[in-house]
């Protein structure tokens, strides 16, 4: 019997906030998991990496949100995985640094269930290393200490050795130390350290959320309490603080601190999502559709039975190109049996789907606008009375079909999938956005614009946040968004993603 059959355990290390940071072993075993236990510091777009069908248990861990209490969680792993389920611990940061992983092991060990450790990279060196600060050098200190603020919650104070910590060289680094700050500091200075020990604070390090603040032992709880900055957060104290000025890297990025909204599908967010990501962005993935089958299956496999009688196929977007070809294999197993037709794409991200294939586009219209894809095709040859097999959503424009028929065109246009709402929530994205708005919302199609509406209803958002501005891929979205009676703030003038991003860096950069 393999242990999968058994049941297993995986506490794994979720890193410190950036879904980048997540260990390769953490990703692998996510992707086979049955169940996902995870904690509130652990961001929750990681939960993607996960199959759709595997159960999500939140386990809360904040200091004023225990969704459920360790012990309890703890018997949880072991019936979970007597269930003989694959079941994944996801812990912020490392599960053995101050992440209770080690009461969690030994539980398990304790109860015979077969369980593995997946270190994770710490906020204790992230958050100092996105902020700037390296935790050890060798003009400044060659060894550094990590220290809790917040010890066992049902003790009134700190406990520590505080000479011993004070006197100690090199940087130390605080965690969950916000509320008690005041008492760090003083505890320090009251054991001899310099009142003019540099410090800085990281919240929600390694993410777009990331706030940094400086000052010294002496200022430092006086400016937590003027800027209102709260948990959770990594404190650094020592000379290393004075380095960030020129080793800030990270809070310079273009889009830094600007909380943007992706409205893709779960599948198609994640090339968006990263070119956000990788320019600083704090990301809300919302995906307001989903692909599923059409309606009506049977104009679709007449097209394919008549596939040899077309001169031209036309793909409108890359998930057209996955749905014909989904069901183009149930039919055949050969991709010789796709003929000597034509193909056409709307824009590179559709083209770059089909070579994917090994298939040469043809024609691919600088522009998805009708006349423009119409103009494409007319340019490589005659259109009349040539047989055109259009293949796209469901529900779409009628202006590309009807404009290849004015020009002679024979043009079946058949659904090969159709775009339904999401409304799942599964990363908590939605309620973030109600709760606390968003500096961006990102149309990629009019799908996503029309579902997002009926959603959230755009227009009253906008007016509860002032500050949330939009942006379209290109001209077929603006019209959606147009239609009611709103105007984007940008429009991609290359309609693809890499041009979207373009637009809202350039945008910033003027603001």
């Amino acid at each position: 019997m393999s242990s999968k059959s058994k049941g297993i355990v995986y506490l794994v290390g979720a890193g410190p906030g950036d879904i980048g940071l997540m260990t390769l072993r953490g990703a692998e075993l996510l992707a086979r998991a049955d169940v996902v236990v995870y904690d509130a510091l652990v961001n929750a777009n990681l939960l993607r990496l996960a199959p759709k069908t595997a159960e999500f248990i939140y386990g809360g861990k904040r200091s004023s949100d225990h969704a459920i209490p360790q012990e309890e969680l703890n018997v949880l792993l072991v019936t979970k995985a007597r269930e003989g389920k694959c079941v994944v611990r996801l812990k912020g940061g490392d599960p053995y640094i101050f992440g209770r992983g080690g009461e969690e092991a030994e539980e398990l060990a304790a109860a015979k269930i077969p369980f593995e450790v997946v270190p994770g990279i710490s906020s204790t060196v992230a958050a100092a290393n996105y902020a700037g600060i390296p935790i050890t050098h060798r003009d400044h200190c060659t060894s550094y200490t990590v220290i809790t603020g917040h010890e066992d919650p049902t003790k009134d104070e700190l406990d520590l050795d505080w000479p011993l910590v004070a006197k100690t060289p090199g940087t130390k680094v605080v965690l969950m130390g916000v509320k008690r700050i005041r008492e760090i500091t003083t505890s320090l200075m009251a054991n001899g350290m310099d009142e003019q020990t540099p410090v800085a604070m990281v919240r929600w390090g390694t993410t777009g959320r990331q706030k940094t603040i400086e000052g010294t032992l002496n200022t430092i709880a006086d400016i937590v309490e003027q800027t209102q900055f709260k948990a959770p957060a990594v404190t650094i104290i020592g000379s290393v603080v004075k380095l960030r000025g020129k080793l800030n890297w990270f809070e310079k990025r273009p889009l830094f601190g600007q909380r943007i909204v992706v409205t893709r599908t779960r599948e198609q967010a994640s090339q968006l999502s990263s070119a956000l990501l990788e320019r600083g962005a704090d990301i809300l993935e919302i995906p307001t559709i989903k692909i599923v089958p059409p309606t009506d299956k049977h104009l679709l496999a007449d097209a394919l039975l008549e596939l040899n009688s077309y001169d031209w196929l036309v793909f409108t977007s890359p998930n057209g190109v996955t749905a014909f070809f989904e069901f183009f294999f149930k039919v055949f197993d050969d991709m010789r049996d796709i003929g000597g037709v034509r193909i056409a794409a709307v824009g590179p991200a559709t083209a770059a789907k089909l070579k994917e294939l090994h298939l040469k586009v043809d024609v691919m219209p600088s522009e998805y606008i009708a006349s423009k894809v119409t103009d494409a095709l007319m340019k490589f040859e005659t259109i009349e009375n040539r047989k055109i097999l259009l293949m796209r959503a469901e529900v779409a424009n009628k202006e590309l079909p009807d404009k290849l028929h004015e020009e002679g065109a024979i043009v079946d246009d058949v659904p090969c999938y159709k775009t339904v709402p999401e409304t799942e929530d599964l990363n908590g994205a939605a309620v973030q956005l109600m709760e606390n708005g968003a500096d961006w919302i990102v149309f990629s199609s009019s799908s996503t614009v029309e579902n997002f509406n009926a959603r959230f209803e755009l227009k009253s958002l906008l007016v509860k946040f002032p500050q949330l501005k939009t942006a379209s891929i290109g001209p077929e979205t603006s019209k959606a968004i147009a239609a009611l009676g709103l105007k984007p703030t940008l429009e991609a003038r290359e309609h693809t993603i890499e041009g979207l991003v373009k637009a809202i860096e350039k945008h910033s950069a003027k603001a």
